[in-house]
């Protein structure tokens, strides 16, 4: 809903940021990108699809070994990446006021340790 202005989803959204943050250390695979996403690479490639389409991603192969994909955003991706991240930022800041800062905190602490299969006893990913 939040990003609905936007044209995206929030796993869309979640997937162009972690793109262009694996773009920033030079580029990333799908087998990392999904890694990253705690998704397999099938479900990865299902929400690719959209992306792709609406090019805001492409999907490359490997020069050295063509079973590698790299995932890349494009200008149109970037720019529609920008824009959701203004949404993004205020519905988090409308869900901290409600739910309160440090208790979203906490909450996104107990995700990551669930999404990493940690124990929700150990020591918080930070």
């Amino acid at each position: 809903m939040a990003l609905a202005p936007v044209g995206i989803k929030s796993t869309q959204y979640s997937i162009l940021s972690e793109v262009e943050r694996g773009s920033a250390a030079g580029s990333v695979t799908m087998s990392e990108l999904a890694a990253t996403m705690v998704m397999d690479r099938s479900t990865l490639g299902h929400n690719l699809r959209p992306l792709e389409r609406d090019e805001l991603v492409i999907l490359r192969l490997a020069q050295d070994d063509r079973r590698k994909r790299y995932v890349e955003l494009t200008r149109r991706g970037r720019t529609r990446l920008q824009r959701a991240r203004r949404f993004w930022r205020r519905a988090e800041g409308r869900f901290e006021a409600i739910f309160g800062k440090e208790p979203a905190a906490e909450l996104r602490v107990v995700l990551m340790n669930i999404a990493n299969n940690r124990d929700l006893n150990s020591q918080p990913v930070r």
